[in-house]
């Protein structure tokens, strides 16, 4: 691998300890995949923030490093509101490690947003090189945005952000960006919500697993297209998508699709997943919410007083812009929390079953939160927790 004399004085030791044991780990981790250099990387965001996840020794691991991130990086969700935790009724004791891991990754210099949605915080650009780790997140970043980054691990991804780069294989490199696979959508996607999209994409992920589909058939806006991505990295391992005439990357390149297998998805595959179980609670917001569905939510709220528990999961500098918004929602009984969601905070751990609109949601809450989970349009999630 090709290494500047920057990267070699770090190597070296003279930039401190910290610093050049993570190079060696971004090293490592080019030469394992055949990296022939480092490039630089717009910004980072880091996970294994949550103190559910990250556990003991993960803390003790970040309070020994020594550094500063040195380009822009956020933090994934951790397991609580930072403000509001003891509203959420997270055990004290759980209250003290979470923040503890948090005072960890503030002194190395990450800013402490705790989203998996940073792209609604700082602009990214068409063609950044960037070192992202949360699923979501990176499938948002490659797909919609037309960014570059593989899925980083916490540490590689922590790495990345205190050196300033990363290893360029994967998909920053063009050859590894073509489709793979075509998924023909065989219904009529008019009348689709964000639900229907999570949907196809929990279906499609078990399909396609760590290929780039192709998609023909549907035609949709940034939320859907969030929610669409983050189902398919959440049952497959997909990071990567194209959208015919929709995506970036569909719109700027002729591919050759001859010769690449094309699998149908029919309407009765996409309807089967939406099932009428009774549930405990409703969660709303995974990825994190936009502005335009927090609006929706409060729309659908106004007048409403919720029967069972509602959470809806936003980035802080989200519910800070759409304060009046937020207020709203939170008039119904509702409660609006920054920095977690349903997925990584124990909160959620106390039902059985937690209906959601979101298909990363309905892969992951069964593993991760102990429940069952039933996925509906947020029309049928706002009605379920006000009737």
């Amino acid at each position: 691998m090709h290494l500047d004399p920057e990267d070699e004085r770090i190597l070296a030791g003279e930039e401190g300890e910290t610093r050049q044991k993570l190079l060696e780990l971004l090293v490592a981790l080019g030469k394992v995949f055949g990296a022939e250099r480092l490039v630089p990387i717009a910004s980072a965001q880091v996970s294994g923030a949550s103190y559910k996840t990250i556990g003991k020794y993960g803390l003790e691991w970040l309070a020994s490093l020594d550094a500063k991130a040195v380009v822009p990086a956020v933090l994934n969700p951790i397991g609580m509101a930072r403000t509001r935790w003891e509203e959420m009724g997270i055990d004290p004791a759980f209250a003290e490690n979470q923040q503890a891991v948090v005072a960890a990754y503030e002194r190395l210099g990450i800013q402490l947003d705790c989203t998996c949605t940073p792209y609604y915080l700082y602009e990214t650009q068409y063609g950044d090189h960037l070192a992202w780790s949360e699923s979501s997140a990176v499938c948002y970043a490659n797909s919609v945005i037309g960014a570059r980054t593989n899925r980083e691990g916490g540490p590689s991804a922590l790495a990345a952000a205190i050196i300033g780069k990363t290893p360029c294989y994967g998909l920053h490199l063009d050859k590894n960006r073509l489709p793979q696979m075509v998924i023909d959508v065989h219904a009529d996607t008019s009348k689709w919500t964000i639900a229907d999209y999570g949907a196809l994409g929990y279906h499609a992920g078990k399909i396609v697993g760590n290929r780039i589909p192709y998609f023909r058939g549907i035609t949709l806006g940034a939320d859907s297209l969030k929610a669409i991505g983050a189902a398919m990295a959440a049952t497959g391992a997909v990071a990567l998508y194209h959208v015919e005439g929709i995506t970036p990357e569909a719109q700027k390149n002729r591919y050759d699709l001859s010769g690449i297998e094309a699998v149908p998805v029919e309407q009765a595959e996409i309807s089967r997943l939406f099932t009428d179980i009774p549930v405990d609670a409703v969660a709303l917001g995974c990825p994190h919410c936009s502005p335009a569905e927090l609006a929706e939510i409060a729309r659908l709220l106004a007048g409403n007083i919720v029967t069972k528990p509602l959470y809806v999961f936003a980035a802080q500098g989200v519910i800070d812009k759409n304060a009046r918004i937020v207020d709203n929602i939170e008039k119904s009984g509702a409660r609006v929390f920054a920095d977690t969601c349903m997925v990584v905070s124990p909160v959620m751990e106390q039902y059985c079953s937690i209906m959601v609109n979101s298909g990363k949601a309905l892969a992951y809450v069964p593993n991760m939160c102990g429940g069952k989970a039933r996925i509906g349009t947020l029309e049928d999630c706002i009605r379920v927790a006000t009737e």
